[in-house]
């Protein structure tokens, strides 16, 4: 008896290390990297928004042009492009070995049936300077097409690589009519990657393009497995059913802080994608006086809320713009952590605490200030609540409220709350995403946060000179002398730099996380020792 039981425990044994070693060859050989995502990925319409998600758009589709980490712009389907002596006409030469994944060609005559399928609905891309400057788009000869433009904007190579809409279908995925806006037929790109399975809400299968012109993924498939709720994605990355949790706010920062400290597995961060900011109305009310808003900086102290809230996975942020977005390595003194001297600011604009109050006042007006952030913001809240503290040290009342982030913002260009955080945009779009926003009503409320500075028609004018001028000297003199307005004018409260988190098991092999919210370098990411 003994001898049986022995026996059948060494084969049950035997059976469960093949079954193990079966699973790991299996996931080497087949090569299937899978990852989770909040949200489903969509139609894939390249020409089109929510809910189509960018990250999956970036791995079927391609831009003429590719933006780098370090700001600079270079080939991609355009193999190289020239730009007229006034600025106002770029010839792009296209690629001639490039495929589609249903083998159909890449061409001219298909980047002007994109391109006009796209303008066929201005309106939906108009928060795109070059799409308002557009005149039209012609071929030139089968692999050559000519851009024309209206007047001069610089930002068209940068606007041209975001991932969309200016990304190309080929032709058997367009609909009746090329409306692209309302549909498309099939998801067809010239990426490395193709959809091979999909069952909405719950997974979507991207297979390797066998007809890619580039360098191949490395990996057969990815697999994005939809699961809305963070604490199922870390669940999930635990059990071994995720190889990999890749980008900011997939799962929260308690979640990521307790798997990386756990030692089991790798971990990544990028450089910086965004700036998390506080916006400051100067429309009315004490904010628009620039004591006030220097006071309330000085109050914070920023690297400990930063380093506590994000657990170090965001950098302190004291200028607007991260160093290597473009126009934006200038030098500007910081604010930093002086509530002595915030307290000397308010008492020279006139805001006096008297003994026995608790908060502010001048000319029998309480310092009272109405602070909106978004309710579902894992980071908002928090960084919310600490600052509230602080203030209330220095005799300053901050009243929280969370709402949804449209909420916040009609509320702020109806000059109804004091401050909201805000964020940039990021590359490829900052810096002149950014400017254009600023000098744009009801567009992301810094025009109407601005209105209360002395300098407010002069930084538009700028911005517009910026947007339109052909001496790159110019516009980097412009563009100092508008970071520096608004930095010297604390219209902005920079907080922190945020990046994408990463973090993946020990036998996904090492790679670059990207500074790009939206591209995932899933062509670099391999499995095996």
């Amino acid at each position: 008896m003994l001898a049986l039981i022995m026996v059948v425990l060494v084969g049950c044994t035997s059976a469960d290390d093949r079954h193990s070693k079966t699973q790991t060859d299996t996931k080497n050989e087949d090569k299937i990297l899978t990852i989770g995502w909040p949200l489903d990925v969509g139609p894939l319409n390249p020409h089109t928004y929510l809910p189509n998600q960018m990250t999956a758009q970036a791995m079927v589709y391609e831009s003429l042009v590719a933006y780098n980490d370090d700001g600079t712009i270079s080939p991609k389907l355009a193999e190289s492009w020239d730009i007229s002596d006034d600025k106002t006409a770029y010839v792009f030469h296209l690629r001639q070995d490039v495929n589609y994944s249903d083998g159909t060609v890449f061409n001219a005559d298909n980047v002007i049936r994109n391109f006009d399928a796209v303008l066929a609905n201005r309106d939906m891309h108009s928060w795109m300077g070059m799409v308002n400057h557009i005149k039209e788009v012609v071929k030139v000869d089968d692999f050559t097409v000519r851009l024309q433009l209206d007047e001069p904007y610089y930002p068209v190579l940068n606007e041209l690589a975001f991932v969309r809409p200016f990304r190309f279908l080929g032709d058997n995925g367009f609909p009746q009519q090329d409306a692209t806006y309302e549909s498309i037929q099939a998801p067809i790109g010239t990426g490395p990657w193709v959809l091979t399975d999909y069952k909405k809400d719950e997974y979507a299968l991207f297979s390797r393009n066998e007809n890619y012109w580039g360098e191949k993924p490395l990996v057969n498939q990815v697999k994005v497995k939809i699961i809305p709720d963070s604490e199922s994605i870390s669940l999930a990355f635990e059990n071994e059913e995720l190889d990999v949790i890749y980008g900011r706010g997939i799962i929260s920062l308690d979640n990521y802080t307790f798997l990386k400290d756990s030692g089991k597995y790798k971990t990544a961060i990028s450089e910086p994608l965004s700036t998390r900011a506080l916006l400051f109305n100067t429309q009315s009310g004490p904010l628009a006086e620039l004591n006030v808003r220097q006071a309330i900086q000085y109050a914070i102290n920023k690297d400990q809320m930063v380093e506590s809230i994000t657990h170090g996975t965001e950098k302190v942020a004291n200028t607007l713009f991260w160093d290597a977005i473009p126009y934006a390595n200038i030098e500007l003194t910081p604010i930093l952590f002086n509530p002595e001297k915030a307290k000397q600011l308010l008492d020279e604009a006139g805001w006096l605490l008297k003994e026995g109050e608790k908060v502010r006042a001048k000319n029998g007006e309480r310092l009272e200030l109405d602070l909106i952030y978004i309710a579902t913001d894992a980071i908002q809240k928090p960084m919310a609540e600490l600052m509230q503290g602080e203030l209330a040290k220095i005799g300053v009342q901050l009243n929280l409220e969370g709402a949804d982030v449209m909420v916040g913002l009609q509320k702020l260009m109806e000059n109804q709350v004091d401050i909201n955080f805000w964020r940039t945009n990021g590359p490829p779009t900052d810096p002149h995403s950014f400017a254009n926003e600023s000098a744009t009503p009801n567009a992301s409320g810094v025009y109407e946060a601005k209105l209360g500075l002395p300098n407010a028609a002069e930084m538009d004018e700028k911005i517009h000179q910026l947007l339109i001028g052909t001496d790159e000297v110019e516009r980097v003199q412009y563009y100092k002398d508008i970071l520096t307005m608004l930095h010297d004018q604390a219209l902005f409260y920079p907080i922190s730099y945020e990046t994408n988190n990463v973090i993946y098991h020990e036998y996904v092999k090492d790679f670059l996380p990207r500074a790009s919210e939206y591209d995932i370098p899933f062509a670099q990411m391999d499995l095996g020792n």
